[in-house]
């Protein structure tokens, strides 16, 4: 049983899909470049500068990757402002942990500025004692480091947390990392978060169950 459950945050937390593609096909627009949707849910879960690599580039230098990424994320948080799409089943979920007395954190490729959006305007940041976003970790997913960073703010060994994702790199992350690995294939389809290494996947996180958890 794991004492400490740690939730990616796009796609597990808030159901944020389309709203990263408008913003990400606002900047390619300006790149004058084509983004394939394909590629755009490889990058979920990943960092921004490695996300413009993969979209864009190689030849886009440091800080023209820092200004790309600062007007997406710009435009994401606008889009999103006034209506967080918090996932069906999250709110029964962290009410349920908590009577378990598990522990529970936020573990997020996601800008610090992002994070703090979805947890304050969807009311939920209470809920949470460790928050860790993409800028408090030196390597993004799929390395291990936000959810390590997460196990050690909480004070809880790595194998007693179980980690929610939506992509494949946070499921290998995730197992790199040495914890249960629970997939919800609300981003990509079941069969490749098992591929990616997940110890179970569900539908959603509605259906995800409680005694798997804590």
């Amino acid at each position: 049983m794991a004492k400490a459950v740690i939730f990616d945050m796009d796609g597990v937390i808030v159901l944020t899909e389309h709203a990263h593609w408008l913003a990400w096909q606002a900047a390619a627009q300006r790149l004058n470049a084509t983004l394939d949707y394909a590629t755009f849910l490889s990058c979920f879960g990943r960092v921004n500068a490695d996300c413009i690599r993969i979209m864009f580039g190689e030849h886009i230098d440091h800080a023209e990757s820092l200004r790309i990424a600062d007007e997406k994320e710009h435009a994401f948080r606008e889009i999103i402002r006034s209506n967080v799409p918090l996932a069906p089943g999250l709110l029964p979920l962290l009410d349920n942990l908590a009577r378990a007395n598990a522990r529970l954190a936020v573990g997020s490729s996601a800008p610090p500025e992002n994070v703090a959006l979805v947890l304050d305007s969807g009311g939920i940041r209470a809920s949470f004692q460790a928050i860790v976003d993409g800028s408090q970790v030196k390597r993004g997913k799929p390395a291990p480091d936000v959810f390590l960073q997460a196990a050690s703010l909480l004070a809880i060994e790595p194998a007693r947390c179980a980690v929610i994702e939506d992509a494949p790199a946070g499921i290998q992350a995730a197992k790199a990392a040495g914890m249960l690995s629970v997939g919800v294939a609300t981003t990509h389809k079941a069969h490749e978060l098992t591929a990616a290494g997940a110890d179970v996947v569900f539908p959603t996180l509605a259906d995800v169950p409680l005694d798997i958890l804590a």
